[in-house]
């Protein structure tokens, strides 16, 4: 069994992720490492292995396969716990087919409009203020807002909602309470919401699916489950997307010549967003898996029982898939990169994903043609994770003296 590398080694994969990964996937692959919850864990970083063990039935996504004493990942409720994440079918095929039409391409193109239209009375308090933090004024609100419309979140909570996932994704080691408090504050409130859609059902999802729950007294769905799902749809659809968003605008002020090489030809951009998402997508790490037997993965041997970590972002970065993949080229072919998953627990919102990213590109790029880094880039800061990749801050000017394009939504 290969020597498990030291916390102190695995420092590259917060602060410097994909030079380390580099490293990792010529040197060992398939690597035992010590996680930074002080536990062995097996990290897959080649593509073609992270591809194959994404959809291998025998990787178990549900905790009781773990060994013991080899998992203490953050516990959450089993009112919150009870999702997409941690199920193996029959339950999660189950699961999942209630709310895949919630989520599909011609129901998510309806959004299109709406989206844009917040998109751009977003934008209207970044051109008054002639900048500011781009996550914080844009990339973070537009998406809470989405996600919040689709369940049926009135829009005096959808601060505490941002607080809440902030925290858990990612936990601060000196203040450790407050992901316990964001815990306490979702399932209180999501407790509170079903309660008031049981008396006074809405158009949004969440009704659909209390209904779904009360019609057949809970034979498709349980009560944990409900919540669980409505907990997975505000965390995963918010919290991916406000990172992909900022990564994408940095990843375009870094590159000049891609930014205008979409500002020429704006039928680039959902291509383009593919490309950010295998360039630099928001999951450097997905949910882990425990094998239910021996499993021999890129030629290594992974025991039952133990975790497997996938990484879908050095999988985008891997040379024997994609050419230059280092270099960002939004006219790229970069079709079947990772970062929404393979197999059956491809990402559930990957339409809505695509399309918030597309639309909010679209409206920030027609906007301010003289859009710059308020700071220099070495001073940006990163969330400091392992699993996630994000930036904290966005700091953007509007340069002066640039006028913004006639917008024909905003204009109507």
């Amino acid at each position: 069994m290969a020597t498990p590398a030291t916390p102190e080694a695995l420092d590259g994969l917060t602060h410097d992720p994909y030079a380390t990964y580099a490293l990792l996937r010529e040197s060992a692959p398939v690597r035992r490492v010590t996680g930074t919850d002080g536990n062995a864990a097996w990290l897959v970083t080649r593509y073609a292995d992270v591809r194959d063990a994404l959809a291998d039935p025998r990787l178990s996504l549900d905790k009781a396969h773990a060994l013991p004493g080899n998992y203490s990942g953050f516990a959450l409720p089993p009112a919150l716990d009870a999702n997409l994440l941690n199920m193996d079918p029959p339950d999660h095929t189950r699961v999942r087919r209630l709310v895949v039409k919630a989520f599909t391409p011609g129901r998510t193109e309806r959004l299109r409009e709406p989206v844009r239209r917040a998109a751009d009375e977003l934008l209207d308090a970044v051109e008054e203020a002639g900048g500011g933090d781009l996550v914080a004024a844009y990339a973070a609100p537009l998406p809470v807002a989405v996600i919040c419309d689709l369940l049926g979140v009135p829009a005096t909570r959808r601060p505490d909602f941002r607080t809440w996932t902030d925290a858990l994704v990612a936990p601060d080691p000196a203040r450790p309470h407050r992901a316990k408090e964001a815990v306490v504050g979702l399932l209180g409130y999501f407790t509170a919401l079903i309660a008031e859609k049981r008396e006074r059902p809405g158009d949004d999802l969440l009704s659909d699916l209390i209904a779904v729950r009360d019609e057949d007294g809970g034979g498709r769905l349980s009560e944990d489950e409900l919540m669980s799902l409505a907990f997975l749809i505000l965390f995963a659809g918010y919290e991916n997307v406000v990172q992909l968003i900022g990564t994408a605008v940095l990843g375009l002020l870094r590159h000049p010549e891609q930014l205008a090489a979409v500002r020429a030809d704006p039928a680039l951009l959902p291509g383009a967003v593919e490309e950010f998402m295998r360039h630099e997508g928001p999951v450097l790490l997905a949910i882990r898996r425990f094998p239910v037997e021996d499993v021999t993965i890129g030629g290594v041997r992974v025991p039952k029982g133990e975790t497997v970590l996938l990484s879908p972002g050095s999988a985008g970065r891997d040379p024997d898939r994609f050419a230059d993949p280092d270099r960002l080229d939004v006219t790229r072919d970069a079709g079947g990169h990772l970062a929404l998953g393979h197999g059956i627990h491809y990402c559930l919102g990957a339409p809505l994903a695509r399309m918030e990213t597309t639309t909010a590109l679209a409206a920030l790029i027609e906007r301010f043609p003289g859009l710059a880094l308020a700071v220099p880039e070495e001073e940006l800061r990163w969330r400091p994770s392992m699993r996630a990749r994000g930036l904290l801050e966005l700091p953007v000017v509007c340069r002066v003296g640039e006028k913004s394009p006639k917008n024909p939504l905003r204009d109507r």
